[in-house]
């Protein structure tokens, strides 16, 4: 008697093991504040072909729905709605995306019956996102941003305490006028601070500063602040704004002579510790065609004023067209617009600032108000 092929072992849609039972146990709060979970995909949504491995995965394949309904235990916390903003690997996320994204949650915002809103994000692109947010979200409600560095199929994976984290930070009142915010492996991190420093659970940090807290068993505690302006104080106002302008992104090296294009930028961010003359020459030629050059210190860390590059030399002294005893004219050298500094902001985050201030000014004077503000 011949026998069948085997039919292939179907790949799980969601980590299913011990949810039901869980879900049993979880008596659900009716006067839980509401919090809306907005996904976008990344790893926290990814689903292995083999689940249960260590193998590789397809990030964004889980729903919002599926997401939240693998937490039960956040019916103790929210009443949880769902949304889907996209479904994507972080890396495929654009700038277009951003503004859309901080559109909707400008709006939602305004429910009178919503606590806060939480964004599932993949981890490569998570930091940018959340500063983006952090800029333009114009509400002091609590925003928080949450990813997960293993796939929600695979060995120990650590989205759904991440998600539990972050809807309970969500829902919080001591959460409200804390700015955009990121809730990793039971940490609160502002947005503004934030970044990936590796790929592993706990590899998201602030640098020196940026850690406002904690998710403990009671719940989000809080020790810090941030000071600078968001939310209802940030001047960004997106209604009119589908695109952002161009900002290219460049590093300072030993030896190098700086970036040129065939077609200029509205402004350009120099990753740098200290420029080349022939850098210098490069970027101040570009400042005089009106460009808006930023430096930051390649480490992100760096809050003199005067760091991140400077410009060198002096330029020559001015000359004026008055004729001289020998009738020759001297021409006007034109002055240089100014460098603009980044205080203690990755390279990264001083492009995206830079693409939102530009959206109201290409003055550099005014765009270092902004950078010093924000």
């Amino acid at each position: 008697m011949s026998s069948s092929p085997a039919a292939p072992t179907p790949v799980a849609s969601a980590p299913a093991a011990g949810v039901t039972a869980r879900a049993a146990a979880v008596v659900p709060n009716p006067n839980a504040p509401k919090v809306l979970v907005i996904a976008t995909g990344g790893t926290i949504a990814g689903v292995q072909n083999a689940p249960g491995t260590l193998g590789s995965y397809r990030a964004g394949t889980l729903t919002a729905e599926q997401i939240t309904a693998s937490v039960p235990e956040l019916a103790r916390y929210a009443r949880v709605e769902t949304e889907q903003f996209s479904n994507v690997a972080s890396t495929l996320v654009t700038p277009e995306m951003w503004v859309k994204l901080a559109k909707r949650i400008n709006v939602v915002l305004l429910r009178g019956d919503l606590a806060g809103v939480v964004v599932t994000h993949g981890t490569d692109r998570l930091e940018e996102t959340a500063f983006f947010l952090y800029l333009t979200v114009r509400s002091n409600k609590p925003v928080v941003v949450v990813g997960a560095q293993r796939p929600a199929t695979g060995i120990s994976p650590d989205g759904p305490i991440n998600l539990l984290s972050a809807v309970r930070t969500a829902a919080s009142p001591k959460a409200v006028q804390k700015g955009v915010m990121v809730v990793m492996d039971d940490r609160i991190l502002s947005a503004r601070e934030s970044r990936k420093l590796y790929q592993r659970t706990g590899g998201f940090d602030t640098g020196d500063m940026g850690m406002l807290g904690v998710v403990a068993s009671q719940g989000p505690e809080f020790f810090f602040a941030p000071v600078r302006r968001f939310g209802e104080r940030s001047e960004f106002d997106l209604e009119r704004v589908d695109t952002l302008p161009k900002v290219e992104l460049t590093m300072s090296y030993p030896g190098g002579t700086g970036q040129t294009f065939t077609t200029n930028p509205k402004g350009v961010v120099v990753a740098t510790t200290g420029m080349t003359a022939a850098e210098n020459a490069t970027y101040r030629a570009l400042r005089q065609t009106g460009v808006v050059v930023v430096t930051s210190f390649t480490s992100g860390e760096n809050v003199n004023g005067g760091g991140g590059g400077g410009d060198g030399p002096p330029p020559p002294a001015r000359t004026d067209t008055t004729a001289r005893r020998d009738s020759v004219a001297r021409p006007v050298v034109a002055p240089v617009p100014p460098n603009v500094v980044a205080q203690h902001l990755t390279a990264t985050k001083a492009r995206i600032l830079l693409m939102v201030a530009l959206t109201k000014t290409n003055d550099p004077r005014e765009v270092q108000r902004i950078f010093n503000e924000y």
